[in-house]
């Protein structure tokens, strides 16, 4: 598991190995960019799993591919950016 072994709760395990790049990554305005294996529910309680090493999920709700962001939020005025 990437970041390092964790509990049923998610918190890091002593003595488990850390890597240095982050699991989660929140962009300003835009997507959360998951590095490795994951689990995201949609809103309707689906769950998918990530395919690739790194996946976005989409943030500001327009995404025609929900959860995966698919750059709509570009499209998105500033203001109604996540």
């Amino acid at each position: 598991m990437s970041g390092g072994e964790r509990d049923r709760r998610g918190e890091q395990q002593p003595g488990s190995r850390r890597t240095a790049t982050p699991d989660v990554i929140v962009c300003a305005g835009g997507p959360v960019l998951l590095r490795g294996e994951h689990v995201v529910c949609d809103e309707d309680g689906t769950a998918h799993r990530t395919r690739r090493p790194v996946s976005a999920v989409c943030r500001c709700g327009k995404s025609a591919d929900k959860p995966w962001c698919d750059g709509t939020h570009k499209a998105v005025p500033d203001k109604y950016r996540p």
